[in-house]
């Protein structure tokens, strides 16, 4: 209940001072810095990808990304996007990228996150590995170099930026929250996090910065989670 008053609060100031982003999220609005995504009708330019798994292991993993919508019981109506993986690893890493520009080259902004998504998975449950709620972080940040997956010296995908590893955060990205619903029912339940201090980053040569929002899990099983809202204010 804390963490959805506290959501709420957040998303009723930024509706109250009117800090809407431009009509397609690139670049920000003069006086507007504020990116706001709801993923009406289709992905809105972000992208969708999987790291700290076995190079060619795509299929036993079964990673899924979609532009769908939110699953029942709730508003079928409405658009989300979709990450799905099978942690057989204990470290899956499943990402969301998007390249915003119009921004200061050099500048350092503090960014705030709020992130709304749809989880299935009821508070203090147990798993192997990890809780698959609590066992399964949720990370924002933002670098101005594109995120990528590569391969290593040991055949598994890893990042090319510093996300941290499950709790922990890392140079490039901060934990603001988990997976568990904050109910005591397995269902889909929408969730909102934010992150209580803002993340820095500085953007690149060209005024452009990459966002990036996903799950670092330690919990080997499946995950599926549904991505409904994603704000980003920068300052």
């Amino acid at each position: 209940m804390k963490t959805r008053l506290f959501f709420l609060v957040c998303l009723s100031f930024l509706l109250l001072f009117g800090c809407g982003g431009s009509s397609d999220g690139d670049s920000p609005a003069t006086g507007q810095p504020t990116f706001v995504y709801q993923f009406l009708t289709g992905t809105e330019g972000w992208i969708g990808d999987f790291a700290d798994y076995p190079v060619g292991a795509e299929k036993g993993y079964e990673l899924v990304f979609a532009y769908t919508k939110l699953p029942q019981p709730l508003d079928t109506t409405k658009g989300a996007l979709m990450l799905s993986g099978n942690n057989h690893s204990d470290d899956l890493f499943m990402f969301l990228k998007k390249r915003i520009s119009g921004l200061e080259p050099g500048k350092v902004y503090n960014l705030t996150f709020v992130i709304e998504f749809a989880s299935n998975v009821a508070d203090g449950m147990t798993g192997i590995g990890g809780s698959p709620g609590e066992g399964v972080l949720v990370k924002v940040g933002a670098t101005a170099e594109e995120p990528t997956k590569i391969p290593d010296t040991s055949g598994y995908y890893r990042m090319n930026i510093d996300k941290g590893n499950q709790s922990s955060g890392g140079r490039d990205m901060m934990v603001i929250g988990d997976f568990s619903n904050d109910t005591d029912k397995n269902i889909y339940t929408l969730k909102g996090v934010t992150n209580a201090a803002p993340f820095q980053a500085q953007a690149g040569p060209n005024g452009e910065l990459w966002l990036i929002v996903g799950t670092d899990s330690g919990f080997e099983g499946k995950t599926t989670i549904y991505y409904n809202r994603i704000e980003v204010t920068l300052n």
